[in-house]
């Protein structure tokens, strides 16, 4: 019976002269999630109306659930189309609508007329009083309550007559799109997916970062974490997902910070690195799943420990939410049986036994010098590159590290020539340039290089 659907918004309807750039997010959005939809469809906008006309067979609940993904709908409304060939031919059409749709005739309702073509020969409460007596008299059980009516007929009167009793709710919130992009933090637990969900609601259209620490973290860990993404981006639009080999910088934190600050020094990698692809992509911040108070990095200290080492805002659409809540859209949003799965993510491999829950930032920090050498520098961030191009990037990369290093500490000693050093520095890098760049990156003279870096700069403090 129904081969068309009316679009309503809720938001969107109180924007101002950039109203229209929003109803377009919301088509295009509605396009996209038609294209998994069978059947050939045509979408359309008019006068702060926006329709879904099937020009072909369809499956109705497959289209309905479909739309239920378009953020900025608030509700989906199968909608009947006419011509406009007089008033009893309209009475007509509605009263086989109402007998179809509403097999028990002991209810209550009302007619609801928008009349927005002016030259229509019957006004509002006109037509509202004649289409109720018509349908009355085809159906005497049934009641007319103007306040509380069980069936709200609406009928719209255009350059075709529309006319729906039915409304099925939306997600809500606002065409994705509209609010920038954001990098999500992905990983295989319950939370984050969620977290995409919610700011996406928001209009946010996301990419991801999934961290992968391959020996510890199998395949189906991330094939689980890829499999989320898709899940997610029914909602959320595609996604762009970068994974990253995040077992040498863990394995380094294990090896040379204090175990009760693994967790967050872990964190802290974690955002640096997700915010280093979030401006690769264009995104106005980061996302991340995270609970105050849900475990021990996620304390108001812990938090604010792992803001500090970025420069776009972090956004955690989840700080207020229990975790039952956040269970409960999961599933709502058909993540949870995936996120439950047992394969271990990288944040679950190297775990303290007694984590720190306050974490002093310039303890942190100081931990952190520890690592310079063995994560700014490793071999994953060259492997991709033409050798010639890799030896080039390795030594301006070097160079550049130390001399930012060195002249840090150069005010603090006076006896400490810090630039004097570094063309001296600099000619000796240039020395490896011709050097073949082996396999194993902690063999080579550059490394070596950066171990007498390190033990200068040890030296100057």
């Amino acid at each position: 019976m129904f081969t068309a659907f009316l679009i309503k918004y809720a938001e969107i309807g109180v924007k101002g002269k950039n109203k229209y750039l929003f109803e377009e997010a919301l088509a295009k959005q509605v396009k996209y999630a038609l294209k998994r939809c069978e059947g050939e469809f045509k979408v359309t906008r008019t006068e702060g109306r926006i329709y879904v006309h099937a020009l072909t067979g369809f499956d109705f609940d497959e289209t309905v659930n479909e739309l239920k993904t378009v953020f900025g709908i608030s509700g989906i409304c199968p909608v009947i189309h006419v011509e406009d060939e007089g008033f009893e031919k309209l009475s007509r059409t509605v009263i086989d609508y109402m007998n179809e749709n509403y097999p028990d005739k002991n209810i209550t309702f009302k007619v609801n007329t928008r009349r927005a073509r002016k030259n229509y020969p019957m006004d509002s409460m006109e037509l509202n009083a004649a289409l109720g007596g018509k349908i009355l008299d085809a159906f005497p059980e049934m009641r007319v309550d103007v306040h509380n009516p069980e069936v709200m007929l609406h009928v719209e009167i255009r350059e075709k007559i529309s006319f729906y009793s039915q409304e099925i709710p939306g997600p809500g919130g606002m065409p994705v799109g509209t609010g920038g992009k954001a990098m999500l933090l992905l990983s295989g637990g319950i939370d984050s997916p969620v977290a995409g969900y919610m700011i996406s609601k928001r209009g946010v259209a996301i990419d991801a970062t999934y961290f992968h620490a391959p020996p510890y973290t199998s395949e189906r860990a991330k094939q689980k974490v890829v499999d989320l993404a898709k899940e997610i981006s029914a909602y959320t639009g595609p996604i762009n997902l970068h994974v990253v080999n995040f077992t040498d910088i863990q394995l380094a934190i294990y090896e040379k910070c204090p175990h009760e600050e693994l967790t967050i020094i872990m964190r802290r990698y974690m955002m640096k690195i997700a915010e280093h692809f979030a401006k690769e992509d264009g995104c106005l911040g980061l996302i991340t799943g995270e609970s105050i108070g849900q475990v021990a990095s996620q304390t108001m200290q812990s938090l604010m420990a792992t803001n500090e080492v970025c420069s776009l805002p972090v956004y955690r659409p989840l700080i207020g939410f229990d975790k039952q809540e956040i269970v409960q859209v999961s599933e709502k949003i058909g993540t949870y049986e995936t996120s439950i799965l047992p394969y271990e993510d990288c944040c679950t491999i190297f775990v303290a036994k007694h984590p720190v829950t306050k974490p002093n930032l310039n303890i942190i920090k100081k931990s952190e010098e520890k690592l310079v050498i063995d994560i700014m520098f490793t071999i994953e961030d060259y492997k991709d590159f033409p050798e010639d191009v890799m030896r080039q990037k390795l030594c301006d990369d070097i160079f550049d590290y130390i001399s930012i290093m060195l002249k840090k500490y150069k005010d603090r000693f006076h006896d400490f020539d810090a630039n004097a050093f570094i063309p001296l520095l600099k000619e000796r890098i240039s020395q490896i340039k011709n050097q073949v760049f082996e396999d194993n990156f902690y063999e080579t003279e550059s490394f070596a290089m950066l171990k007498q870096a390190e033990e200068i700069k040890n030296q100057t403090i």
